[in-house]
């Protein structure tokens, strides 16, 4: 059970928060004072290090506020601190949606170890399902019956719940605007707030649409300015090693990029993501269920990545299963992953790359489970753009689901269409040095296999034979 927290206080940045028996005790957005001044033991206090831009975050009352931060400036830190705050202060539930179980996972922990710090006792609950999905919900119950509630974003899980709301990368939402019809109602009970954190994914998207609404208060921070106010980090190697100055400009500095020139925008992938879904599904797992599965294969060594892509078919939609990544691996110890997949018994078509390196790994796996399962692709022009066409007509259908991940998001998106000297359009991951869109083609092999689909196994029973002295009958 959760008991009452001691009384101590937070120092950051030269401000001081007391929290007094499940209340707060501050400046901090305005609030009133619950009790008279405290006295606090200078051993109970607790320092939290802020920078400036984090610090005006925490300490803001804007009822709803609108963040642009810069990735790996802090913004879950930060807004997990300012939930849990606001929380205690107004004596509200904080609801969490994240982009998927994982990242809804790793910003509650977030939130229990602000908790921990604060001693604040809280209980953890890891155990409540909704009935008709699979998505898990977490808990952090506090004292004065204050609930921290982390979801993966989703319509469904969306309504129902009354309270604040945090919308953790916003822009990287599946279905971002029938979640945003869903519970913006529940904040007009209790004048309830709202906080919506993101770095850019384009410009079609109500993250990006409430960069001009006078409601909010709005913060950007790109990286430069993070750096200025202290945060420790080396601007230049970063830009160097990354090798993509697009992709830097939008996750470093904020530029919220045109995609007129993206084969797939940031909003038609993200309708496609499922946060019930999970890359990682153990071959084991696929092994007991009975889908017909379908596998694409792109081979890399070096350079590039080799990347497995499974898929299952349910209904009219290919559902990713599994998506194994190889970087720098031997072929041997490749060719023992790839077995490990064709090896499952409904696997039912496989294609893989059989250009240049790839060219005998395809041909083992084509001698070692037969010509009827694994197909050898090899690239060309026209294959490329039957390929990708294939994959974007199943992304526009949204008859493809993939799990909710930033760099299969970053990687589908590097796909270019650019118009060649001779007036060919040609697609291309320039901006990609050393990188060829790898997980891309993976799941448009597997795409392109599930269109080749040979039909049901048939089989056809017969009785016992008999043997007699004429033969068998």
């Amino acid at each position: 059970m959760c008991s009452a927290p001691q009384v101590m206080a937070i120092e950051y940045v030269g401000r001081v928060v007391a929290i007094v028996s499940g209340g707060i005790e501050s400046e901090l957005g305005g609030a009133e004072k619950i009790d008279d001044t405290p006295t606090v033991p200078a051993s109970a206090k607790c320092f939290v290090p802020l920078l400036a831009y984090q610090r005006e975050d925490v300490e803001s009352g804007d009822r709803f506020r609108w963040n642009c931060w810069s990735r790996q400036t802090g913004k879950s830190f930060t807004k997990s601190l300012r939930r849990v705050l606001r929380g205690i202060l107004r004596r509200r539930t904080q609801v969490f949606l994240s982009a998927g179980e994982r990242q809804s996972r790793e910003l509650m922990a977030k939130a229990r170890q602000h908790c921990q710090v604060l001693k604040i006792a809280t209980e953890w609950v890891d155990c409540d399902y909704f009935s008709e999905t699979s998505f898990k919900q977490l808990e952090l119950r506090l004292p004065g019956g204050v609930n921290v509630i982390g979801l993966p974003a989703n319509p469904q899980t969306a309504r129902g719940f009354s309270g604040d709301l945090f919308l953790d990368e916003f822009a990287m939402h599946a279905e971002d605007r029938e979640i945003w019809a869903a519970m913006f109602p529940t904040l007009l009970r209790g004048d309830g707030e709202l906080d919506v954190a993101s770095t850019p994914k384009g410009i079609k998207n109500t993250f990006a649409r409430l960069r001009e609404n006078p409601e909010f208060g709005h913060s950007t921070v790109a990286l430069p300015d993070a750096i200025a106010q202290g945060l420790d980090v080396d601007i230049d190697q970063l830009r160097r090693s990354m090798g993509d100055e697009q992709l830097f400009r939008q996750e470093f500095l904020c530029e919220f990029i045109d995609e007129s020139t993206a084969f797939l925008t940031h909003a038609q992938i993200s309708a496609c993501e499922d946060a019930a879904l999970d890359r990682n599904t153990p071959v084991s797992v696929l092994a007991a269920e009975k889908e017909d599965l379908f596998v694409g294969i792109d081979i890399g060594r070096k350079h590039d990545l080799t990347v497995v892509w499974v898929v299952a078919r349910r209904g009219e939609a290919l559902v990713t299963r599994r998506v194994i990544e190889l970087r720098g691996e031997t072929f041997r110890n490749q060719a023992e992953q790839i077995a490990k997949v064709l090896s499952l018994r409904h696997v039912r078509k496989c294609c893989v790359d059989a250009g240049g390196l790839g060219m005998q790994l395809a041909e083992s796996a084509q001698e070692d489970f037969g010509r009827h399962k694994v197909e050898c692709v090899t690239f060309t022009a026209g294959l490329k753009t039957e390929l990708a066409s294939r994959l974007r007509i199943a992304v526009e259908d949204r008859a493809i689901r993939i799990p909710p991940d930033e760099a299969i998001r970053n990687d589908w998106h590097s796909l270019e269409r650019r118009v060649s000297p001779s007036g060919r359009i040609v697609l291309d991951s320039s901006r990609r040095e050393g990188h060829h869109a790898d997980r891309f083609w993976a799941a448009a092999l597997a795409v392109y296999a599930a269109a080749d689909d040979p039909g049901a196994a048939e089989s056809m029973t017969t009785r016992p034979l008999k043997y007699d002295r004429r033969g068998i009958w």
